[in-house]
């Protein structure tokens, strides 16, 4: 029998922060400025005689993340939100911090507890972000200008127990601090960061020996670095090796697929943590007037998807199309807004996420159309003047030449057919040539039918109502 072993993930989250100046100083924040050292003064390069000066906008963000997790909790979210909070200094050395220290948050953290897509949250705080750094063959070059950047982080308990889950999180996570404006959170552009916090044990009652994963930089490479560890954890576990699983951090290496050693992983007493004696402490629930906050803050993905499923009664993976692009859905709600009728939406929705969808992925130039236009598609169809064949064939043409769906039909001669008499006419025609499928209906196939309903499409140029097709072939053939 195959032995068991329990998963534990714990996730730390680090995003640099939409603000237009630096943690700090009065630098602009601009880590992604062409030119190397370009956003950098006396305050952020640690010359001495300097001194911090916190930026309020940093703070407030990080204090509406804590709120938005919250939003359905107790005392909504207020009771989230530190009322004393500091700085601290966190002691160690890398080429990339100029201070030789970095100021960040220990005791006193802006923001404990809350809750997000059913993971519960230990605390959010705010530090500063280091500098890059350049690997060449021979040398090492270190670009300041990201150094000083404000930068949240955020620590789950260790309640994840799958790599699904810890990847699903993420994505959570990367559409809340959007949906705020507070992070872009662009993976690629190391805006937001994931380190896997990650064990398993054969007693679920027992953690076992944690393992830190850095340098992953995209949520399917958290998934797949969590399923190596486990694999590799697993592995030394059935060989009787588990002694080899020790209290490191790795890293991940993209290109070989696997996690490799760095170093012995610190714990919070090595880096020597004392409160940051240049920065004053401050008072939030003083400082900020949190109700408004509160109450200001937008719709977020979890309330934006239970208003598409009560006022549009759309499919749970349309809704998901839309929580994830907001432009999308705000095109829409304007479509929604004209059709006004609850099964043109749908087809609507369908039509969007699957089809037009479907065209941009392959044809970069397609765009939406203008509102008035695809909801006079979806009129068109659905009060029976085209079909849905004709409807796909007009959405492909108005997404990279917006006109109007009504004057292209006429245009081109696709207006359905619904005279029955005209269409009798035809479908003699086709039973006629088919002599062999008639036998074959006659004996019972019925399923052959439809293979002149498509003759008769194919002769009308799609034009020809498929269902009255088919009820005047069996009407014929009685």
């Amino acid at each position: 029998m195959e032995k068991i072993y329990y998963t534990t993930i714990g996730l730390e989250i680090h995003a640099e922060m939409n603000t237009k100046r630096k943690m700090f100083c009065d630098c602009i924040n601009d880590p992604f400025h062409s030119a190397p050292n370009q956003n950098i003064c006396p305050v952020c390069m640690a010359h001495p005689g300097t001194l911090p000066v916190p930026n309020k906008q940093a703070i407030e963000n990080v204090i509406r993340v804590g709120l938005a997790i919250a939003k359905n909790g107790a005392n909504d979210g207020l009771g989230n939100i530190a009322n004393f909070s500091e700085f601290d200094r966190k002691n160690y050395f890398y080429p990339d911090i100029p201070k030789g220290y970095q100021i960040s948050q220990y005791k006193n953290p802006i923001v404990t507890g809350g809750h997000l897509a059913g993971v519960d949250i230990t605390r959010i705080h705010l530090e500063e972000d280091t500098a890059t750094s350049k690997h060449s063959a021979d040398k090492t070059l270190i670009d300041y200008n990201r150094a000083g950047v404000p930068l949240m982080e955020l620590v789950t308990e260790p309640c994840i127990h799958t790599a699904e889950d810890a990847a699903k999180f993420g994505r959570g996570l990367q559409l809340l601090l959007q949906y705020l404006g507070v992070s872009e959170a662009n993976m690629e552009k190391g805006e937001m960061r994931v380190e896997l916090n990650l064990s398993i044990s054969p007693d679920p009652k027992v953690f076992g020996t944690k393992v830190e994963v850095k340098n992953i930089n995209s949520f399917s490479a958290v998934e797949r670095a969590a399923k190596f560890e486990i694999g590799r954890m697993k592995m030394l576990y059935e060989a009787g090796r588990e002694a080899e699983i020790v209290q490191e951090t790795r890293g991940w290496d993209e290109v070989k697929q696997q996690t490799f050693s760095q170093r012995s992983k610190e714990n919070s007493a090595d880096y020597r943590y004392f409160p940051e004696p240049d920065i004053p402490k401050f008072y939030l629930h003083e400082m900020f007037e949190l109700d408004a906050l509160k109450n200001n803050l937008p719709e977020l993905p979890q309330q934006k998807r239970d208003r598409y499923k009560n006022d549009f009664s759309i499919k749970d993976e349309d809704i998901e199309s839309f929580v994830y692009d907001r432009d999308l859905a705000l095109w829409f709600e304007s479509v929604c807004a004209i059709l006004n009728d609850h099964a043109k939406i749908k087809t609507a929705s369908n039509y969007i996420t699957s089809d037009y969808l479907g065209i941009k992925k392959s044809n970069l130039e397609a765009k939406l159309p203008s509102v008035q236009n695809f909801a006079e598609l979806i009129e068109l169809l659905s009060t029976n003047q085209i079909n849905s064949r004709t409807a796909k064939d007009i959405l492909l043409v108005i997404v990279t030449n917006d006109q109007s769906p009504k004057a292209y039909a006429e245009t081109n001669d696709l207006l359905q057919k619904n005279d029955p008499e005209a269409l009798k006419k035809v479908a003699q025609q086709i039973i006629d040539a088919n002599p062999n499928i008639i036998e074959a209906y006659k004996a019972g196939k019925e399923s052959v039918l439809m293979s002149l309903v498509g003759q008769i499409m194919k002769q009308t140029n799609g034009s020809a109502n498929p269902q009255m097709v088919l009820e005047i072939l069996k009407e014929l053939l009685r």
